[in-house]
């Protein structure tokens, strides 16, 4: 089982979470989220601070950590940036990285022999040695059709992924105190955002794509439960190639460029918009691969997120080519700012700090 300071999911630990910064290690950059609450108003939150740090191109690869040296440094600048004095840490590892599987089980069973029976499920389940993985599950709750038997998650990942993840906070002089996998932190923090639709979402199939800087994940709630996941090797670095093929650029002035607002008039015309029409045909492609692996016939809205989800206008162009009302992810729009927070760069950032925003919240577990 895991070790007492790493939980993989929402519910393991026996006490309440130390304040926690959440960390979110992405290809291309860390997003770093503290959050406060006032304790007196439930899920009133306020951030903090917060900041993204670019990482080195050789930092990352495929969701693991290959430059532990670089990762370490790039949390240490992005403390020093913060300006935070908390050193505990919530961390989270891409869905490739996790093995899950529910189960049900009878209910009302003892936490020794709930933990051996588990164990003896995931033997049949995970293709290794239990000795090789850190293995955590979570109490779902009642079974759908049978009260007398509960639904859990089991959660597995090989030892080293862990190990890393822990390895570059250590080098940075943080702690990591929970160890999530990234769509359930996203679930997290996406309950904010469900808040602000009619009815609080409630019987809305839901499904959140986060464009990433290589994948595009998409993952479909209803009520709360997800019902979906995919993942498709589209992202980010098709634009970024896309500038350096067209305007003669290397990788880091292509970067600089983009970011700066620093490229040719021409650059919207023939980059910008074909690119967002390509997205947008991905993620059109993402629901009906949806619709036909599923029951499923109709999706209510689509949230986009990550550092994509800020060109202007992709909204709209989603939305017409998918036929679905679809919106930008914010979870921060209903909570107070601190001074240190600049409300107009949190709006254009807000759409990556999902991940490291749910990871935050983990600060306010209940006991």
């Amino acid at each position: 089982m895991f070790n007492k300071e790493i939980n993989i999911n929402l519910d393991f630990l026996q006490t309440k979470s130390p304040q926690l910064i959440g960390v979110d290690i992405s290809p291309s950059s860390v997003k770093m989220v503290e959050l406060s609450t006032n304790g007196k108003e439930k899920d009133s939150y306020r951030i903090e601070r917060y900041t993204i740090e670019t990482l080195p191109r050789d930092a990352m690869l495929d969701g693991n950590i290959v430059n532990l040296e670089a990762v370490g440094e790039t949390l240490e600048r992005g403390c020093k940036h913060m300006g935070t004095r908390l050193k505990n840490v919530a961390m989270a590892l891409p869905a490739a990285a996790v093995i899950t599987k529910k189960i049900i089980v009878p209910a009302n069973q003892r936490e020794d022999d709930l933990a051996f029976q588990v164990e003896t499920e995931a033997n049949q389940y995970i293709p290794f040695a239990l000795d090789e993985v850190n293995l955590d599950f979570q109490v779902i709750g009642p079974a759908p059709n049978n009260p007398e038997e509960v639904e859990i998650l089991i959660a597995a990942s090989h030892k080293e992924k862990v190990e890393d993840r822990i390895a570059a906070a250590l080098t940075a002089g943080l702690k990591t105190v929970v160890m999530d996998v990234e769509p359930y932190a996203a679930q997290t923090a996406f309950e904010l955002v469900e808040r602000q639709l009619p009815n609080g979402g409630e019987d809305q199939i839901i499904a959140v794509v986060d464009i990433g800087s290589t994948v595009m994940s998409i993952s479909v709630l209803l009520n709360g439960q997800s019902i979906y996941m995919r993942d498709q090797p589209f992202g980010g670095n098709q634009l970024s190639q896309d500038i350096q093929r067209c305007f003669n650029l290397s990788p880091e002035e292509a970067e600089t460029a983009r970011r700066n607002s620093e490229l040719p008039d021409n650059y919207k015309k023939d980059v910008l918009d074909p690119f967002c029409e390509s997205l947008a045909m991905e993620v059109a492609r993402a629901v009906q691969f949806f619709f036909s692996s599923t029951q499923y016939s109709e999706v209510n809205y689509i949230f986009l997120a990550g550092g994509c989800a800020a060109i202007p206008g992709l909204d709209e162009i989603v939305a017409a080519r998918a036929q679905v009302n679809t919106l930008i992810v914010n979870p921060f729009t209903d909570m107070a700012l601190s001074n240190r927070v600049r409300p107009n760069l949190l709006g254009a950032d807000a759409p990556s700090l999902l991940i490291a925003c749910g990871l935050a919240m983990r600060s306010f577990d209940p006991l």
